[in-house]
């Protein structure tokens, strides 16, 4: 890329998340929950799930640290919104919040078929929380986790999915999974760009009634960052292939969702 088209992308996506909206700051700072103004059973929207922090996770966000559940907030979802138009026949919601935020034991995330969640590795699920998630699982709902590396932030994600389904183990997956296509043919995960340079990407499912021909209730991008290659795909940032292949996974990922 140029250095006149990568300024030109860079201050377009600088706009974007400056100007990502009071409603998706207000989210962040008092609570209040972003999105559409009202349910729109017609309408796909992006759910991204908030949670309370054992503590402030380092993370860029209009120039200030967030905590680990909002990296890549709203920007990652904004873009794979714009993605899902494009090439589907999906009517997304596309708002500068990106999307709707929703906490586990709030009702409303039973509205919303596919939920993404954020760094899992700071994850401290309470009993509330896990029998929101829990029974929003069990009913049909579908979760990707994203943006964590390292086996003390694995074994974290262990321990609290345990808390919520007790007894599921985690399965590595591979290509020949219906959820690599459900929209694209993604052939292998083997040679998947890394997101954290040192650390090879794995993808893990959790089963229902551990039963790896039957439905898929969550998976796990482990040592990866789907979100992040979202967020600045326009930038010059990030690698075409690795957010191409991002999209792909999170297009798959909707799709397997709505589908299953």
């Amino acid at each position: 890329m140029s250095w006149h088209r990568r300024s030109w992308a860079v201050a377009a996506v600088t706009l974007m998340l400056a100007t990502g909206g009071a409603a998706a700051i207000a989210a962040l700072d008092d609570g209040r929950v972003s999105g559409p103004d009202r349910y729109d059973s017609g309408q796909f929207v992006f759910a991204r799930v908030r949670y309370s922090d054992a503590y402030i996770v380092p993370g860029y966000y209009n120039g200030q640290n967030q905590p680990g559940w909002a990296h890549d907030y709203p920007g990652a979802e904004l873009n794979l919104m714009r993605i899902l138009e494009s090439i589907t026949q999906l009517d997304p919601y596309i708002g500068s919040d990106g999307g709707v935020i929703v906490d586990l034991d709030d009702p409303d995330l039973f509205k919303y078929p596919f939920a993404y969640m954020s760094e899992p590795g700071y994850w401290n699920v309470t009993e509330r929380e896990a029998e929101g998630l829990r029974n929003y699982l069990l009913k049909g709902g579908f979760l990707i986790f994203d943006d964590q590396r390292s086996d003390e932030h694995w074994n974290n994600l262990e321990a609290q999915m345990q808390r919520v389904l007790p007894g599921l183990r985690w399965v590595q997956l591979d290509a020949s999974h219906p959820v690599y296509h459900s929209f694209f043919d993604i052939d292998t995960l083997d040679d998947y760009e890394q997101a954290y340079p040192g650390y090879d990407p794995i993808f893990y499912g959790l089963f229902e009634d551990n039963d790896p021909s039957g439905r898929l209730l969550a998976v796990a991008n482990h040592n990866n960052d789907i979100g992040d290659a979202w967020e600045w795909s326009m930038s010059g940032w990030v690698a075409i292939d690795l957010s191409n292949e991002a999209f792909k996974l999170g297009v798959n990922y909707i799709m397997y969702a709505l589908t299953h």
